[in-house]
């Protein structure tokens, strides 16, 4: 007669032992374990339900809670024990808590199904994520602001197509990369709504005959609200979607911040220098200094990004209501927590030492004749129509191109040459101080601008 594996608390309907390696294979507490605390915060409030309605006694009660405090402090010290035979988190709390207090330990689970209770522990710890997550996003921002602030007159090339365009300020340059951080905080916020809605009480599927308090519970734990329907509330994993496709955003924006950064610090651009903490050398060359956390960050953009698509593919064609696969929802959940929070800390901890180099970033303003549309744009305030300004501007560049000179360093009456409305002070138009200086309409490139956003940026965080 084969043998039944009494060691696990949902092991009675089945007449033989699971296997060892489908044991293994089918456990999910080697990653599921990080939600303990979630876990036992979910079960406290769900014991204090039990106990308003009758379920529990005060005695019961008070047994649970200081049972699953002594849990929480064996799991904070790292002396609890972990069985993949109890398969997860779940199990292996309720085990543990049966087996300091007794009988009351197995009523704790009267009212609630695992598929509800995961649903619940995931929603928890993703709120708490997204407030760490939110905090490290506030310190970049703040050091953004910061060194915006110091090189609000600092100019340097503005380009498109990685091509010089028109000079702009550093400062302003880096209120861009700060813009893109407050739609990410935005979108985190948003997602946090709907991550805010408790499933607990869906149990299994169909919810349960006992007359539980979701309300209750739901005030317990913080949510602002109980799920409106049982069999969507266990097998939703909508928020854990939108959840990383916001995480995905973060990283796509820090992947392009790493890019500039990368660049810059290069030999052919030479326009900042990233401290020594956050670089490397080479094991062949001696001179090399490489960008090391920005390239780390720059990779790591691609496994968000890839975490994203599993679980859009883990979700696509499920039935309702659960299904095992969703136990694959958790590790690509839980990296991308951990990769957007090391990839926000070493960027904040990054930006306030970074070094510009003005001269450098000056001196690559001048190059591909930055100030050809301040040109153009004099002429039109002079009543020359845009086009014909662009012709002009164009037959001034290409002498510009033949001479190897910047249209600054042309002399007056070569510009006369082509267009005799062009006076002595089109040089001052032509400086890049007055290039940048000009543009002082909100969004522009100004120097008082940009102190102009930064006031209003500091308010906001």
């Amino acid at each position: 007669m084969t043998s039944v594996n009494t060691e696990k608390l949902s092991s009675a309907r089945f007449a033989e032992a699971t296997d060892a390696f489908v044991e293994e294979f089918t456990s999910s507490v080697n990653f599921d374990c990080r939600m303990a605390q979630q876990d036992i915060q979910g079960s406290l409030a769900h014991a204090a339900m039990l106990c308003k309605i009758g379920i529990l006694s005060d005695q019961e009660l008070s047994d649970i809670q200081c049972g699953l405090q002594q849990i929480s402090t064996e799991i904070e010290r790292g002396e609890f024990v972990w069985s993949v035979k109890q398969e997860d988190v779940h199990m292996n709390i309720e085990a543990r808590l049966t087996e300091l207090i007794g009988i009351a330990g197995k009523k704790l689970h009267t009212g609630r199904s695992r598929n509800d209770q995961v649903a619940t522990d995931i929603r928890l710890y993703l709120r708490q994520a997204i407030g760490t997550i939110l905090d490290q996003l506030q310190r970049l921002q703040l050091a953004l602001l910061n060194l915006a602030e110091r090189e609000a007159d600092t100019i340097m090339p503005g380009f498109t197509h990685l091509q010089v365009a028109q000079p702009v300020t550093f400062g302003h340059h880096l209120m861009a990369w700060f813009e893109m951080l407050c739609r990410d905080k935005e979108r985190l916020q948003d997602c946090s709504k709907r991550i805010n809605v408790m499933p607990l009480g869906a149990a299994a599927l169909a919810g349960t005959s006992y007359p539980i308090d979701r309300y209750m519970t739901a005030e317990l734990l913080g949510f602002s609200r109980p799920s409106n329907n049982s069999l969507d509330s266990v097998s939703d994993r909508d928020f854990a979607i939108e959840f990383t496709a916001a995480g995905s955003l973060i990283m796509l924006h820090l992947s392009r911040f790493s890019e500039e950064l990368v660049l810059w610090t290069s030999a052919q651009f030479n326009f900042i220098e990233i401290p020594d903490a956050f670089c490397t050398g080479s094991s062949i060359m001696p001179q090399k200094k490489n960008p090391d956390v920005p390239e780390l960050v720059r990779g790591k953009s691609g496994r968000v990004a890839g975490h994203l698509m599993s679980l859009l593919m883990l979700m696509k064609s499920q039935p309702l209501a659960y299904n095992k696969d969703n136990q694959e929802d958790k590790e690509p959940l839980f990296d991308t927590v951990d990769t957007l929070i090391n990839s926000l800390r070493a960027f904040a901890d990054m930006m306030p030492n970074i070094k510009p180099k003005r001269a450098n970033m000056y001196q690559a303003a001048k190059r591909g004749f930055a100030t050809a549309t301040d040109l153009a744009d004099y002429l039109v305030r002079k009543g020359m129509a845009f086009r014909d300004a662009h012709e002009v501007v164009g037959q001034a560049v290409r002498l510009g191109l033949d001479t190897d000179r910047d249209l600054s360093e042309l002399s007056l009456p070569e510009l006369q040459a082509f267009s005799g409305t062009i006076n002595v002070d089109v040089f001052d138009t032509l400086k890049l101080e007055g290039s940048v200086a000009s543009r002082k309409h909100i969004g522009g490139t100004a120097p008082e601008t940009v102190r102009q956003a930064i006031t209003t940026a500091r308010a906001q965080l």
